[in-house]
């Protein structure tokens, strides 16, 4: 039997980008207090648990919400937001609509001067492979945990502060908890 590999992903709190609707793939943009409570709120949720690993992306926001929710964790710049190019900063209603469109369809998506999903998914594997069998506790971001879910056949993007726990090894979603 093959060892299993859990994954506890929780998405960052909401931050003044997510407030005011504007793209901030690779953008370091500050928790709002509003998402500072969110990720002071996820701790009792992982109160009591234990991890093999405990991640986070490499931007502010995925980093800030993890030591609010749990305390230190190894920074990992291949679980960071999708890199939208152009499309940083940009507000949503802004963006061109085709473009929006193909986003919110999250199949054949390409990011003008960024990532294409599929360079974005190649990333986001290869972290998962280079995990430890074991569970894993993870600060990132609602893209890559969409991306991350639909390997299961999960295509839905997360609140912020939610936390989904995933059956790597048996293919698929434990629990979500929103």
């Amino acid at each position: 039997m093959t060892s299993p590999l859990e994954l506890w992903l929780v998405r960052h709190g909401e931050t003044e980008a997510n407030a005011n609707h504007r793209i901030s793939g690779w953008t370091n943009v500050q928790l709002t207090q509003t998402g500072i409570t969110q990720a002071m709120s996820v701790r009792s949720r992982l109160n009591g648990h234990r991890f093999d690993g405990v991640w986070s992306s490499d931007l502010q926001r995925a980093i800030d919400t993890a030591r609010l929710a749990f305390g230190e964790a190894t920074v990992d710049a291949r679980i960071k937001e999708m890199n939208f190019g152009e499309l940083e900063n940009v507000y949503w209603e802004d963006a061109d609509p085709e473009l929006r469109k193909a986003l919110l369809a999250f199949e054949s998506f390409s990011a003008p001067g960024g990532e294409d999903l599929h360079q974005f998914k190649n990333r986001l594997l290869s972290f998962v492979a280079d995990l430890q069998v074991g569970r894993h506790l993870i600060f990132t971001h609602g893209g890559v945990i969409r991306m991350l879910c639909k390997q299961f056949g999960l295509d839905r993007f997360l609140k912020n502060a939610s936390l989904i726990k995933i059956d790597w090894t048996g293919q698929r979603i434990l629990s979500i908890d929103e």
